[in-house]
């Protein structure tokens, strides 16, 4: 008893003054503020909570295992944010909550709801060949469908275009992926919907598509019907980046050399947005409260549509866990680019946000399971690691 009253006064003293553990301090120009949703009042329990957060990501940064930023949210209440370490080691530039970082395949996520989107206002059909919208396209049987839940069979443009990748100082764009799959044709991995194939060509070209039905750039899109909207003020494309105004995180890896861009880094939809923890809780937010697309179009995008696959799935932008489990069911996605390990995840049924990014290469960006067993209270165990 005595013990549970020290812990108590402990955590007591760390919450009632300025510099709280769950919350980063910052410069006034620095801070971000806080949505209407956030109850700024935590419970003991939630503070408790706090307290094992900050300790777990202090013991691993300290350990030289997580250089990165973090929030952990749950029902609207933003729980836990942080930021350790270097944004730019050389200049002993320090990460904050508002530092960008490439979100690598965490983009795919945003370039779904995007499509879906879309397919809401009825421009698009999920059914559709994605020869429809691009006659030129010359594979006829692939689907908007399956290019969403890799399912299409195609090859990775950035493998499939080496030759053009490499190429010392060339920016790749989209319609550069898509004239050399029409001009060099290479030959699919699989039949359309043989099986699911993770792989980057499917977001490089709904990028496209998007930009072909709604009249607008990937970027333009995004900024007016989503970024915006939402008040997610740093966020956006390679496209739009500006270093001399934005923070902007270096990439690193696990021996603090700095990882150089290639020419595939500005092919957008399947990559190269970059924002924060803050920001993407409340795009998860958005979506909790169906304020970007309606609970029956989020239930086809978290639908498993690989049922070879036992353990995990994929949905239409989304991988899942415990996919047939009501109260344990994830969605999320993670990422890997470049120095960059990134992670955002969602629990469904108690509104679980998750987002953990990191501009050095550490692996335990994908441990968000330490984080669940937190927020459950279970004692700690293994494990399992995430796919990109």
């Amino acid at each position: 008893m005595k013990r549970f009253l020290l812990i108590y006064v402990f955590l007591h003293l760390i919450f009632s003054c300025g510099n709280q553990a769950g919350v980063n301090q910052h410069k006034p120009e620095q801070a971000l503020p806080l949505p209407p949703a956030v109850h700024e009042t935590l419970s003991a329990e939630q503070k408790l909570q706090v307290y094992r957060f900050d300790t777990l990501f202090e013991r691993l940064h300290k350990a030289g295992q997580f250089n990165g930023t973090v929030i952990v949210a749950k029902d609207g209440n933003l729980l836990y944010r942080k930021a350790l370490g270097y944004a730019n080691r050389i200049q002993n530039e320090l990460l904050t909550d508002s530092t960008q970082m490439q979100l690598a395949s965490v983009s795919k996520v945003i370039t779904a709801t995007a499509v879906l989107m879309l397919y809401e206002q009825g421009l698009i059909k999920l059914e559709d060949p994605f020869q429809k919208y691009f006659p030129e396209f010359p594979y006829a049987e692939i689907t908007v469908q399956q290019l969403l839940n890799h399912r299409s069979g195609l090859p990775n443009y950035i493998y499939a275009f080496n030759d053009e990748v490499a190429r010392p100082g060339y920016k790749m764009n989209n319609e550069e992926v898509m004239d050399l799959f029409c001009f060099k044709v290479p030959k699919a991995y699989l039949k359309p919907n043989a099986r699911f194939n993770y792989c980057n060509s499917n977001y490089a070209l709904l990028a496209l598509l998007i930009a072909k039905v709604s009249g607008k750039s990937y970027p333009d899109y995004l900024q007016t019907y989503i970024f915006r909207p939402l008040g997610m003020r740093h966020t956006c494309t390679i496209a739009e980046l500006d270093t001399a105004r934005q923070r902007v995180a270096r990439p690193y890896n696990l021996k603090w050399q700095e990882v150089a861009l290639d020419a595939s880094d500005y092919v957008l939809g399947d990559k190269s947005i970059y924002s924060t923890p803050y920001d993407l809780f409340l795009f998860s937010e958005a979506l909790f409260q169906n304020r970007l697309l309606k609970p029956e179009t989020q239930q086809l995008a978290y639908t498993p549509y690989s049922t070879e696959k036992k353990f995990s799935n994929y949905g239409l932008g989304w991988r899942m866990r415990d996919f047939n489990d009501s109260l344990k069911k994830e969605v999320y996605h993670n990422g890997w680019w470049h120095g960059f390990r990134t992670a955002f995840h969602r629990r469904l049924k108690d509104k679980v946000t998750i987002v953990v990014l990191s501009n050095q290469l550490n692996r335990t960006t994908y441990h968000t399971w330490k984080i669940y067993q937190i927020i459950d209270n279970v004692a700690e165990g293994e494990g399992v690691e995430d796919e990109e």
